[in-house]
């Protein structure tokens, strides 16, 4: 075999962190889609991965003698209920290597067969949360937000049946690491404290290093997650994305999104918007995702309490201190890209007033979150409001007034600030995405997927490369949804 520079480094770790899985055998290994870029980025050689081996390679069906599939162990509160043991159930980690960025990234299987944790389960995936996540991810990262990113997607000849009955596939995934507040949990609430530790300083090692040989290393870790994950969730919320699922098992302690089941972007802005079949009370809601945040990271300072300090008071203070800063971060990075959403070049509390008061004119008015925004530019492009103001549905002349009130104290604020046109018309569009992967999109892709045609989902793979930029090859995917292609309900997959 191709010398892929595959190790794993999580076998360094005990047993108890892993099972040695090998994927099950599929009827039929098609590959279906490579993430080019990212292969180069893995320093994975294309015309390798595009041939038959290269196939058996993604598939799990042929690995380098160096290194093993592993399924991984982890807990996690679910919907805020302790599950002791969850685990990879349809996953498997292929191993790791170092890219050209001489960062360390994991390979990971989803839907490759049962394993030790299926719970049950059979172990396989379907198209259509493949083709999702695959383009949800790649689309976060091209949006510049930290996420788990797709390598490839595969055929297994086999069907499999969820909501509906769909072709078998296979995700392969790419992450710094798959180390989540809930691997920390599945050893604390056993008293595995030098498991714990263990961990830690392997997430160090791994993501952390410029902390790896500070006194107070574990201190610095917790500030490190609570900093990272604060700054992730700001920018979820900036482009109008839902997780869905923010379990302590789906909080990865390297910051990157991951896990995309039920997820989707808003079409109309709502403030408690819900996406997820499974979430009947709103908890991981649109807006909820700023405090649900924070109670996981709590869940994760738990686990390592005793590394904070001998003193136990002393450690559940340093911890505290940690978690309150959450919110600080949080506010002052949103204002901070929300202000150059608005065509700011600085947060203030006036840029701030301006875009609460503008969510609230879009949930009252129907507003489509990303047109709306992405729209300011045409009331200074062509000093014309109709393009902006059209994107409401106003019954009362209060509602419309309210609004011409808000583009005058938007032109104000703009002058006052002595923003100039062309700057701000600058900012707007790099600000502003003009394409995100919209749910009636992707459930279309996945009807014409299933029935065996990619043609939608190949061009849509193109699209997201551009958030920002307009192409008129793409113009049919910058538009909402008509009220009859309006998605209300996203499934998990599992």
């Amino acid at each position: 075999m191709t010398n892929l520079g595959l190790e794993n480094s999580y076998t360094s770790l005990p047993t108890d962190f892993y099972r040695f899985t090998k994927p099950e055998v599929m009827p039929c290994l098609e590959l279906l889609k490579l993430n080019t870029e990212l292969a180069e980025l893995l320093d994975l050689d294309k015309d390798f991965l595009l041939s038959e081996d290269g196939t058996m390679f993604l598939g799990g069906q042929a690995l380098p003698e160096t290194t093993k599939s592993i399924s991984l162990a982890y807990a996690g509160h679910q919907f805020g209920q302790l599950v002791p043991q969850l685990g990879d159930g349809r996953a498997l980690l292929l191993g790791d290597k170092i890219c050209k960025d001489n960062q360390r990234r994991d390979i990971q299987l989803k839907g490759s067969g049962k394993t030790m944790f299926s719970r049950g389960g059979d172990g396989r995936a379907g198209i259509g949360p493949v083709i999702r996540e695959y383009l949800v991810s790649e689309s976060m990262h091209y949006l510049n937000i930290p996420t788990t990113r797709s390598l490839a997607v595969l055929l297994t000849g086999e069907k499999v049946i969820r909501e509906t009955i769909q072709p078998g596939a296979i995700l392969v995934r790419v992450a710094k690491s798959h180390v989540r507040v809930g691997t920390f949990q599945f050893f604390a609430i056993r008293d595995q404290k030098d498991h714990v530790q263990r961990l830690a300083d392997f997430i160090i090692d791994r993501d952390f290093q410029s902390i790896k040989t500070k006194k107070n290393k574990y201190r610095l870790l917790l500030e490190n997650v609570v900093e990272g994950q604060a700054n992730l969730i700001a920018k979820w919320m900036s482009v109008g994305f839902i997780h869905g699922v923010m379990n302590t098992d789906n909080t990865s302690i390297s910051c990157e999104t991951i896990d995309y089941g039920p997820c989707a972007f808003m079409d109309n802005y709502q403030e408690k918007k819900v996406f997820s079949s499974i979430d009947q009370f709103g908890r991981y809601s649109f807006s909820n995702q700023a405090l649900v945040g924070p109670w996981n990271l709590s869940r994760f300072a738990e686990t390592i309490l005793f590394l904070l300090s001998d003193d136990q008071d002393k450690s559940i203070k340093i911890a505290e201190e940690i978690l309150l800063n959450f919110e600080k971060i949080f506010n002052s990075t949103f204002n901070e890209i929300t202000s150059k959403k608005l065509g700011f070049r600085l947060a203030s509390k006036h840029s701030e007033k301006l875009y609460n008061e503008l969510l609230a004119l879009m949930e009252s008015g129907q507003a489509d979150f990303t047109i709306t925004l992405r729209s300011l530019e045409s009331v200074l492009q062509k000093s014309c409001q109709n393009n902006f103001i059209k994107n409401f549905v106003f019954h009362e002349k209060k509602q419309k007034n309210q609004l011409n009130n808000w583009l005058k104290d938007w032109h104000k604020l703009l002058e006052r600030e002595e923003v100039d046109k062309e700057t701000a018309i600058k900012r707007l569009r790099s600000s502003n995405p003009i394409f995100i992967p919209r749910n009636h999109i992707i459930e279309k892709v996945i009807r014409e997927a299933s029935e065996g045609n990619f043609d939608q989902f190949n061009q849509l793979a193109k699209a997201l490369k551009e958030p920002f930029t307009h192409n008129s090859s793409f113009v049919d995917f910058y538009n909402a949804p008509k009220k009859e292609e309006l998605v209300q309900q996203t499934f998990c997959g599992t």
